[in-house]
């Protein structure tokens, strides 16, 4: 069985990547001069890639 030690670092390598993906969206969007699409507040709308962050760091809720 895995400790809490072992998860969190599992978890601490999953959110790395996650981040590292959006990140590369985020330039390639850029290159594109194509929209970001995302779902916010139940709608669909698009994002110019220009006006987002190009890193987004993750944290957790301690709880």
């Amino acid at each position: 069985m895995e400790t809490k030690e072992q998860l969190k670092e599992e978890r601490d390598k999953i959110v790395k990547g996650l981040e590292e993906a959006y990140r590369k969206l985020v330039e390639f969007k850029k290159a594109k001069n194509s929209p970001l699409v995302v779902v916010r507040n139940g709608e669909i709308v698009e994002i110019d890639p220009n006006d987002v962050q190009p890193t987004i760091s993750y944290k957790r809720s301690q709880g």
